[in-house]
């Protein structure tokens, strides 16, 4: 009876120690910076903000993959909005990209990474213009006033993009690193109408 037991225990044992290892594989992170609009995008929008959030597996201490869902948030300019009459507006990107990444010097305090991929990017465009007099009345008695602007027009599109980057991270007594980033951003809408923005990005990954 003993020995049943300690083989038990003994294969117990090794399950929980292969979960562990297994686990040590796979990476979290998450983070949040602003985004900067670059080549033509530049012309129309203004700097913006980003968060992003991720889940991956780590070949080895200097090969790994990660799933990374981003969103970035870029104004237009007031040029722009100026040329198309209307009060405000912005472009926000949703994006689902697998990413190798590569690190330099995995075992050093500060670890120097390059990352890049592809996959699909979601962008829509919301523009709001003033209300025109009469088209909405005040009810002060609902808690209702007059509002200034109106939804003018709104379009979404689905399209393959690419990321590319590079980074830094630095150790943490917790055992996940902090990092910070930048990567170049490509949507391909065709010819003159491609996005491109540079999200940098401070997080944390473990």
């Amino acid at each position: 009876m003993k020995s049943v037991s300690y083989s038990v225990i003994a294969a117990l044992a090794a399950v929980v120690s292969l979960s562990a290892q297994e686990s040590s594989h796979l990476a979290f992170q998450v983070g949040a910076g602003f985004t900067e609009p670059v080549g033509r995008t530049g012309i129309y929008s203004d700097v913006g903000f980003n968060t992003s959030a991720g889940i991956g597996y780590n070949f080895n201490p200097y090969v790994g993959v990660l799933i990374d869902a981003n969103v970035n948030s870029l104004g237009v300019n007031s040029a722009t909005l100026s040329n198309i009459g209307v009060q405000g507006g912005n472009v926000n990107v949703f994006s689902a990209t697998l990413d190798p990444i590569v690190h330099l010097t995995p075992h050093e305090k500060v670890d120097v990474y390059f990352t890049g991929g592809g996959g699909e990017y979601r962008r829509s465009q919301i523009f709001v213009a003033p209300i025109a007099p009469g088209n909405f009345g005040a009810a002060p008695y609902l808690g209702l006033t007059r509002p200034s602007n109106q939804l003018a027009y709104s379009s979404s599109v689905n399209k393959p993009g690419v990321d590319i980057g590079m980074g830094i991270a630095f150790g943490s007594k917790w055992g996940g690193k902090f990092y910070a980033e930048a990567r170049y951003n490509k949507i391909f809408l065709g010819g003159y109408y491609n996005m491109e923005f540079e999200p940098v990005t401070f997080g944390y990954r473990w």
